[in-house]
């Protein structure tokens, strides 16, 4: 962090509360925090650096040379299979920082810059760089990809660029206790497709609107019409919350039973209904924009028109967090009241934030007074 960033992010946080609020009574973060800006670079390092991020499933790197590609904090990275086990690495070429991708030949996989084709083995060691025998220093034994960590749960692969406030374990801690009584099982799934949608709203403003299921009888009519609002319910932990619901009526479009949908802070939602999953990664982009990377994993088949039933809800959900990033640019709004019973994930949500905040200018003060 320079100086002058330090200089910019307290100014920022100037008109802000940061102090944490009780659940009665809470104000939703101001629409300041929902812009580009000192906040965005701020949130790389402190929200996306640090914490646990769904990657993908076991499924897709189930084999030794297996390779996933995937981006945590807008960084690229690899996640191989090898015999030294599941790994993940730096997609950026340690030459000119190039773009590195897939690439099989000589029967085996390997990491290939798009730039000047330097390659890499699946355990991040350099193997090759064209035409370069020939400059000083040059020693192709001394250079790896830089390495992220890895951990697994119930077949989920979750990556964090560094040193994070808890475990993954810790982070989890009782969803495989309450998936177990549910009668869900997910390292038995297997993924089917990823669907990406690009919205024009701040990361923020989506996983909001997703924490609450206050807006469903306004905005999503058909889902509305297979859950059971009345009993519509969030339960919260440290670092994840949980919605659920009965499922009134739906055996073609979700099946019978309940609903499941677990937020894990900060980015990761995983949609669990009977026999599959579905899962929301919500990446930031420049702009003000965000992806949302919808994967779909099933346990035997898709179901008919699950796919389609998917998209008309997340369509929905594109048009009103659109709409409520056009006002919370407009000027119009500061902040308001959140309701205590059906936005408490809300609340819990941006507690969380406040709570990386403060840690980031606890570490500015702290660069300050080192200097």
């Amino acid at each position: 962090m320079s100086t002058p960033t330090l200089v910019r992010l307290e100014s920022a946080f100037a008109n802000v509360d940061l102090d944490a609020q009780p659940a009665a009574g809470s104000q939703a973060l101001p629409a300041s925090m929902y812009r580009e800006g000192p906040i965005a670079e701020i949130e790389r390092s402190i929200v996306f650096g640090r914490h646990w991020q769904y990657l993908g499933h076991r499924s897709q790197v189930s084999m030794i040379g297996d390779l996933l590609m995937a981006s945590i904090g807008g960084l690229d990275v690899a996640i191989t299979r090898s015999a030294q086990g599941l790994r993940g690495f730096h997609a950026v070429c340690r030459h000119r920082a190039g773009p590195l991708e897939a690439c099989r030949g000589g029967g085996k996989t390997f990491l290939r810059c798009r730039y000047h084709a330097w390659a890499y083995g699946l355990d991040g060691q350099l193997l090759s760089a064209p035409e370069m025998r020939g400059a000083d220093g040059f020693d192709e034994t001394s250079i790896r990809l830089p390495e992220i960590e890895l951990a697994e749960f119930e077949g989920l692969i979750f990556g964090r660029l560094g040193p994070g406030p808890a475990s993954l374990e810790q982070v989890l801690a009782d969803v495989a206790l309450r998936l177990t009584r549910a009668g869900h099982a997910l390292p038995t799934l297997r993924f089917h497709e990823r669907v990406s949608y690009d919205i024009d709203c701040n990361w923020k403003t989506y996983v909001d609107n997703y924490l609450e299921g206050y807006h469903v009888p306004h905005v999503h009519p058909t889902l509305n019409a297979i859950l059971d609002y009345r009993s519509y319910t969030t339960t919260l932990s440290q670092w994840h919350s949980l919605q659920s619901s009965p499922l009134e009526s739906a055996p073609d479009t979700y099946g019978s039973g309940e609903v499941l949908y677990y937020f894990i802070y900060p980015n990761t939602m995983l949609n669990i209904l009977p026999g599959r999953l579905q899962t929301n990664r919500v990446l930031p982009l420049r702009g003000n924009r965000c992806r949302i990377e919808f994967d779909f994993l099933y346990r035997d088949v898709p179901l008919a028109n699950d796919r389609e039933f998917s998209d008309v809800v997340q369509q929905e959900d594109v048009r009103i967090c659109e709409a409520v990033q056009r006002n919370l640019d407009s000027g119009s709004y500061v902040s308001g009241l959140l309701n205590p019973t059906r936005e408490s994930g809300v609340h819990h949500f941006q507690e969380l934030l406040r709570t990386d905040y403060r840690e980031a200018l606890r570490r500015a003060k702290e660069i300050r007074r080192q200097a």
